[in-house]
């Protein structure tokens, strides 16, 4: 490899302070004034990191999940370093390597924030860590075996800030599955740059809309992530995650788009590949779940683009959906990270006060913040005992099999079994409703699964 960690090496990670020991002394002795002046300055740096928690800088974090595999990984720093002019900031979490990976992140310097996992939380998993870490207004997830080139960031934030409408952002590359894969001249990395330089060359021609990225390399806006929300952990170790995110990112309205003006090396899902034969049911394992919770997701996005055009009509051009949750269901109960449960009424969310008698969904702390909270309310309200009786709403079936939320007029397309299930929307029984009945009530956005996660820093 040409490059070295020019910038990395030589440099050591700061340790963080740790708050002062206490110090045994008699009743009256009195701390010293170096004591004291050690102890005020670690309480205002404490303080001072929570108040500035939340504080963005214009530029991209650049996300990278890692297991094993470090000979890689530091390939890869290297060439960020080298090949990106850009404001930037690397975020690296590992899965709980057992190679050299957690010496290596010890090793490396400021220029690159870090969190060792103890175990391993898949690809997923550890994207989310990242994400929740990361600081830049513009966000991409990268695999750790990959080699970025010349103008590759330039090339690919243009493109992505060429329109609002386009969601996410892709390269090409040497080696993937689908549209982004191209064929290359080099057979050897030292041709590659080579190679690169010419590819990536600015031009909006070579930007072309498309049905799936692939998650080796994203990037996206914040507002996005603030709208689409979390990969979602229930694809264990990886693979189908970005499907999945590629789905919500449209359901928002938002395009997905190649740069073939940006060309990255992929030597091909190392991490994967080292799972060895256990690769075959993870992979198996996954898409299950995927078509568990999504069916048939292009005709679910079909069907809301549809909506959307007769709301235009109806109504003016309408805005782009608020988020995730205009595809959660109303009057259900949910809660966050902590212990409180809330119930969803009309666009707030309402702390319930009592036991809880109906399912309770768990949302990420994105989707939680749409929810501006309402007042109280009790587990006997008459409102969340209507819902608990089905009088409230429920769910009701066409000949044709398909299944609806039906609730004050309204009838929601239920994505999945699996939709239904995790809001609880199946606990009474399906009615059948024919044609003409459904016909006359109005159509809503449909009720999607929320994502699987452990959400913890």
């Amino acid at each position: 490899m040409r490059s070295t960690l020019r910038q990395l090496r030589g440099s050591r990670r700061r340790s963080r302070r740790k708050a002062p020991r206490a110090v045994r002394r008699s009743s009256t002795t009195q701390p010293t004034r170096q004591e004291l002046g050690y102890g005020a300055g670690y309480e205002d740096g404490k303080r001072a990191g929570i108040e500035s928690f939340e504080t963005l800088f214009d530029g991209t974090s650049i996300i990278i999940p890692t297991y094993n595999q470090a000979k890689y990984l530091k390939s890869c720093v290297e060439s960020i370093s080298e090949h990106t002019d850009l404001p930037y900031e690397i975020i690296i979490v590992d899965n709980g390597s057992t190679d050299e990976t957690a010496e290596y992140l010890k090793q490396i310097g400021s220029q690159v924030r870090y969190r060792i996992l103890a175990d391993n939380h898949g690809f997923a998993g550890a994207v989310n860590i990242g994400l929740m870490m990361a600081k830049g207004t513009t966000l991409l997830l990268l695999n750790n075996d990959t080699l970025v080139t010349d103008n590759w960031l330039d090339n690919m934030l243009a493109c992505l800030n060429s329109e609002s409408k386009i969601g996410m952002v892709g390269p090409v590359t040497n080696y993937i599955s689908g549209d982004q894969q191209i064929d290359v001249p080099y057979t050897d990395i030292v041709d590659m740059y080579e190679f690169a330089r010419r590819n990536n060359e600015l031009n909006s021609a070579r930007w072309i809309r498309t049905d799936r990225l692939v998650g080796f390399c994203l990037l996206f806006r914040r507002e996005l992530l603030e709208k689409v929300g979390y990969l979602d952990e229930g694809f264990e170790v990886g693979n189908f995650e970005d499907d999945d995110y590629n789905i919500r990112v449209r359901l928002q309205g938002y395009s997905l788009v190649i740069a073939r003006d940006s060309f990255i090396h992929h030597f091909g899902s190392v991490s994967m590949k080292a799972t060895g034969q256990q690769f075959e049911s993870i992979n198996e394992r996954n898409m299950r779940f995927y078509m568990s919770k999504w069916g048939n997701p292009h005709e679910l996005i079909h069907l809301v683009n549809e909506w959307r055009i007769q709301r235009d009509e109806l109504f003016g051009t309408m805005p782009r959906a608020g988020g995730l949750t205009d595809f959660y269901p109303n009057h259900v109960l949910v809660k966050g990270v902590g212990e409180t449960i809330y119930w969803l009424d009309n666009g707030k969310r309402r702390p319930l006060t009592g036991n809880a008698m109906l399912p309770v969904a768990r949302l990420s702390q994105l989707d939680m913040r749409r929810y501006p909270i309402g007042e109280p309310i009790e587990a006997n309200d008459p409102a969340i005992l209507s819902a608990q009786s089905g009088a409230a709403g429920s769910l009701a079936a066409s000949a044709d099999g398909l299944r609806y939320w039906v609730e004050a007029g309204t009838k929601r397309r239920v994505a999945t079994q699996e939709a239904a299930e995790r809001w609880g929307l199946d606990r009474g029984q399906t009615r059948l409703m024919d044609d003409t009945e459904l016909s006359s009530l109005q159509d809503e956005l449909p009720i999607i699964a929320p994502v699987v996660l452990r959400q913890s820093l």
